[in-house]
């Protein structure tokens, strides 16, 4: 068969009308108009944002403020701005990420296991140069106390997350999973700061940093949970009975 032939058969083929029924057509219309309604446009990212800094702030104050503001009164001025200021800074900059992976089509600086590693690699940071205490005093015992006390804030940070930024949609729970579990943790971890008068270096290092990562591996968690419950109503939706 010649290329032209091929040709003229393609074209023939692409001529040939699909026949649909107009009760098809229909159906598909009306099922579309009824889940058609107006919705009011999400504020604007830096509003969002702020919100949630506002958030982490509000857990940290109200955590410390039942427990004792023992961790702060201990603290002496620079120490204080140093590590408030980067608590507020990385708070930011990771709320801003979570406000992006709720709305579509929004650009990404890097992936949020960047977002994980550089907020991590920070507080290492931070805590190792204000920190020098290198005693070991029921490490265990007390990091794990630590450790709970900051998971425990961090969930009610991530209901009000989600109370502010319901209205957003999540194209991948996973990763909205992990940044939503990472600004949770800053939360924690603020509480934490105000809160814990164990000055000693690897106590603050190991077991208030990682607030951070376990609580956005929870979260990364809870996310994948939400996509396989989603693909599995997909698909009972989708096989006929």
């Amino acid at each position: 068969m010649r290329d032209g032939e091929i040709d003229e058969v393609l074209e023939k083929a692409a001529r040939v009308p699909y026949e649909v029924k107009p009760t098809l057509l229909y159906g598909i219309a009306e099922s579309i108009r009824s889940s058609l309604s107006p919705v009011r446009p999400l504020r604007p990212t830096w509003q969002l944002t702020s919100g949630l800094v506002l958030i982490c702030a509000a857990v940290g104050l109200a955590g410390a403020a039942r427990a004792g503001f023992f961790g702060i009164e201990k603290m002496g001025l620079l120490e204080r701005v140093l590590i408030f200021s980067v608590l507020g800074i990385l708070a930011w900059v990771v709320g801003e990420e979570f406000v992006r992976e709720l709305i579509p089509g929004s650009r990404h600086r890097m992936s949020p296991g960047m977002f994980l590693g550089i907020a991590s690699l920070t507080l290492l940071g931070v805590f190792a140069l204000v920190f020098h205490d290198y005693q070991t005093d029921h490490f265990v015992s007390a990091g794990i106390a630590c450790l709970l006390t900051g998971l425990l804030h961090a969930i009610p940070a991530a209901f009000a997350f989600w109370l502010l930024l319901r209205r957003g949609f999540a194209v991948n729970p996973v990763a909205l999973g992990l940044v939503g579990g990472a600004l949770a943790g800053l939360a924690g971890v603020t509480m934490l700061e105000l809160h814990c008068a164990n000055f000693q270096a690897l106590h603050v290092l190991v077991w208030h940093t990682a607030v951070v990562p376990v609580s956005s591996g929870l979260g990364a968690w809870a996310g994948r949970v939400v996509l396989y419950r989603k693909a599995s109503g997909a698909y009972k939706h989708a096989t006929p009975d």
